[in-house]
């Protein structure tokens, strides 16, 4: 799920899920409304992807690169390691800001998983 947000010099795109080849099918809409708002700051809010493969890198790739032609710029928020491995590999990397201050709700999900186990641990006892 791909979700758009905008103020008045930015554009935020929120991303949950699979970034892959499965939902390559949306990328030319949502390439195509992002560009066609002509924000000069995209962000990319990846907190909540999954998994992304080259496809996915491809289409995060073609709005950088869009921006940058029209003197905008990319961040890239809440990217994990292998996300990043993989746009390095794609050669990509550069295109992109990473917003090394964002602090994701991921942690706090592990934090709760043990607590629930825990309660079915002794619920069995």
């Amino acid at each position: 799920m791909i979700e758009i947000a905008t103020s008045s010099a930015t554009t935020t795109l929120v991303i949950a899920g699979d970034l892959d080849l499965a939902e390559r099918e949306q990328f030319p809409e949502i390439a195509a409304r992002v560009t066609g708002l002509r924000r000069q700051l995209l962000v990319i809010d990846m907190c909540g992807v999954t998994f992304m493969d080259s496809t996915g890198a491809a289409f995060l790739i073609s709005l950088a690169d869009s921006g940058r032609k029209r003197g905008g710029a990319t961040v890239l928020r809440g990217c994990d390691e292998r996300d990043l491995f993989v746009l390095e590999v794609c050669g990509a990397l550069d295109l992109f800001r990473l917003d090394t201050q964002h602090s994701c709700d991921r942690a706090p999900e592990a934090d709760v998983e043990p607590s629930v186990e825990g309660s079915s641990e002794h619920a069995d006892a």
